[in-house]
């Protein structure tokens, strides 16, 4: 078996078994959610945390956003863009009580993960002889990424006395988890650019989050069509 291979199959992997746990809450903390009264900013800031950090689908999403990023200035202003759409709508769905198909709205995160494996692989420019803002995107998929924890979380009944404390400790939470996987992204591909390999595999490695983008979309579109 290849290098390659063994890299594909591990991604399927990585995608089939945590499939089911896309957006989901764990029993503990699910039954922590519908039962806590008032304001709980510690345990919220661990859960929004825990979501982002297991949230493997928003962190397949910025290794796509930041693979061709080598300047610690570009990083940041792309992850603050994709950070200012989750939070929007994160809160904003919230408390608006927008409550989008869970299956729909993962979709669409899916499709993310595809979108930007296709743009690093220059499949824009290919097609149309030009690429799309990235940074428009970026923004605009970040706000369907905050949309899809905001339905989740609208599954539960949680209590509206310091909810709004709470969600706010939710999203930093969410952000700081984000920080501390990004911190482990960046270290890993840190590593991996000193290697000639890392350009000559870039285009597996996208095609690869291209996959694995295509395999989450056929998870979420089934579950739509075969649940409804």
């Amino acid at each position: 078996m290849t290098f390659k291979q063994s890299i594909f199959i591990f991604t399927l992997l990585l995608v089939f078994n945590t499939s089911s746990f896309a957006h989901g809450v764990d029993s503990n903390t699910a039954q922590f959610l519908s039962s806590t009264e008032g304001s709980a900013i510690f345990p919220f800031l661990y859960i929004g945390a825990k979501h982002m950090v297991t949230g493997y689908d928003h962190l397949l999403f910025l290794v796509g956003v930041i693979f061709f990023l080598f300047r610690s200035r570009d990083i940041l202003i792309y992850v603050s863009l994709f950070t200012l759409g989750h939070s929007i709508t994160l809160l904003y769905g919230v408390f608006s009580h927008i409550n989008i198909n869970a299956y729909l709205i993962d979709a669409v995160i899916a499709f993310s993960i595809i979108y930007k494996g296709f743009d690093n692989l220059g499949g824009f420019k290919l097609l149309f002889g030009k690429e799309p803002s990235t940074k428009i995107a970026v923004l605009i998929f970040g706000l369907f990424h905050g949309f899809g924890l905001a339905t989740k979380l609208q599954d539960f009944d949680l209590p509206q006395e310091s909810l709004i404390t709470n969600m706010i400790a939710f999203n930093v939470g969410v952000e700081v988890g984000q920080f501390i996987a990004l911190l482990f992204i960046l270290t890993l591909l840190g590593f991996w650019r000193r290697h000639k390999s890392y350009f000559s595999f870039a285009k597996t490695s996208n095609t690869l989050l291209m996959t694995s983008g295509f395999v989450l979309l056929g998870y979420q579109l089934t579950g739509y069509f075969t649940v409804i």
